[in-house]
């Protein structure tokens, strides 16, 4: 079982910067791929980023070169970096888990955090 709590959200100017965390708990947290979604009102969950154990990574197409996914497996966290951010990335963030694979679709992940809101101003 794994618990994962995000922060770091928040209401920021379009263009600036925002770095959001997640900790996990539990004593196996290398074993797992993370990921970060994301959820706009109105819209459907839709897939950010995910990293795998040693590092492989994945990107929306919409945030690539502005988004950072990074993992620190000592502290059991899960970090997204956010720059040169958009009104369009308004939305509540959530970390996700999943044991032995890395994977890009909701239906993948087996463990969920309640979310953080991320707010862009124009």
């Amino acid at each position: 079982q794994v618990q994962l709590v995000e922060s770091g959200g928040g209401l920021v100017q379009a263009g600036g910067s925002l770095k959001l965390s997640c900790a996990a708990s539990g004593p196996t947290f290398s074993d797992y791929g993370m990921g970060w979604f994301r959820q706009a009102p109105g819209k459907e969950r839709e897939f950010v980023a995910s990293i795998w154990r040693y590092g492989r990574t994945y990107y929306a197409d919409s945030v690539k070169g502005r988004f950072t996914i990074s993992r620190d497996n000592a502290r059991n966290t899960l970090y997204l970096q956010m720059g040169s951010l958009k009104p369009d990335d308004t939305a509540v963030y959530y970390c996700a888990a999943v044991r032995g694979f890395i994977a890009t679709n909701t239906s993948e992940y087996n463990y969920w955090g309640q979310g953080t809101q991320v707010t862009v101003s124009s």
